[in-house]
């Protein structure tokens, strides 16, 4: 009896205090309105048409009326014979930007941090700034200009290797990887940096001050101060990284792709795009794309798990 009055004052105390802040912060919680019925309208409403991973779907009968078959649609994809070489190309792509993109706008934000000239370091981001919004289409397109045969970067891998290139450097399969990740890298930096600019910014000057008194120089302060002040934003940022491990975009690999070099660029979402959309079996691209999910999902509890473990601090 005793732990039903807790639980009852428990819930009363929790309903009170939230009607509270409820009437306290009311403009913000209407703000919030529009982006939470986009939410439940453009993410979770279309979650119901994962029953098609389940089904035989037909356009014509639509999702419900077509009939079920099970697992069939996931049994055809894990034997389907470019399955594993899918799942290993978007791992290694994957990987790849995780251990040399991701690091990069940490660094970038830092040496920005370090500039004296407030002008240039405004300067230098507005720069970095410009490729995130060039369309992906036009990016693509200078990535093939510049590695073509005759193309800049073809002409000082050339100097640098001293070997004659006769052909884009795409058309060989050990370069697309190292080509999508720079590439990537270059469109993102400084986008990618704002989180970390503002994360920087928010670090107390107090204890630069501090740390200066005790003899330590910029490396030192760097080193020491800064980087275990965002080291949170650093984790949440990794976390959501390692989210979408899976999440390779087939837009990209749809552009650089060729006849040359698809043993390595093919990946899962590319499989998804060639299922769904130019053969329209759609069973088979939702199981593909629901094992995607799935995937996702492990790794970030994973990664939320090994952080809360380890330094005290996850998504939730």
């Amino acid at each position: 009896m005793k732990n039903q009055e807790i639980n009852k004052l428990h819930n009363e105390s929790f309903f009170a205090c939230a009607k509270k802040d409820i009437c306290k912060y009311w403009t913000v919680y209407i703000m919030a309105i529009p982006m939470l019925i986009f939410f439940i309208l453009f993410s979770y409403r279309p979650m119901v048409g994962l029953v098609i991973a389940f089904k035989n779907f037909s356009v014509r009968k639509g999702i419900w009326d077509s009939a079920w078959c099970g697992f069939d649609n996931f049994r055809r994809f894990f034997k389907d014979p470019f399955f594993l070489r899918n799942i290993v190309n978007t791992f290694r792509i994957s990987i790849s930007s995780i251990i040399f993109g991701f690091p990069a706008p940490i660094l970038f934000a830092l040496l920005v941090n370090e500039l004296n000239s407030k002008k240039f370091a405004k300067s230098i981001q507005t720069i970095t700034y410009l490729p995130h919004f060039i369309s992906l289409v036009v990016i693509c397109g200078m990535i093939q200009t510049f590695v073509s045969s005759s193309g800049i970067i073809t002409r000082l891998v050339e100097i640098i290797s001293g070997n004659d290139i006769k052909e884009s450097l795409l058309n060989n399969t050990k370069n697309f990887v190292p080509i999508y990740v720079l590439s990537d890298i270059w469109q993102q930096i400084g986008w990618s940096s704002i989180i970390y600019t503002a994360a920087i910014a928010g670090v107390p000057q107090e204890l630069y001050e501090a740390s200066s008194i005790d003899g330590a120089g910029r490396l030192r302060q760097v080193l020491n101060v800064t980087l275990p002040a965002i080291l949170p934003t650093i984790i949440l940022m990794l976390i959501l990284k390692l989210g979408g491990i899976l999440n390779v975009g087939y837009e990209k690999i749809i552009l650089l792709n060729n006849p040359f070099n698809a043993d390595v660029s093919e990946v899962l979402s590319y499989y998804v795009y060639q299922k769904g959309i130019q053969n329209n079996d759609f069973g088979l691209s939702t199981a593909a794309g629901l094992f995607n999910s799935v995937i996702n999902m492990i790794f970030v509890i994973g990664a939320n798990v090994i952080s809360k473990r380890s330094i005290g601090s996850g998504l939730w």
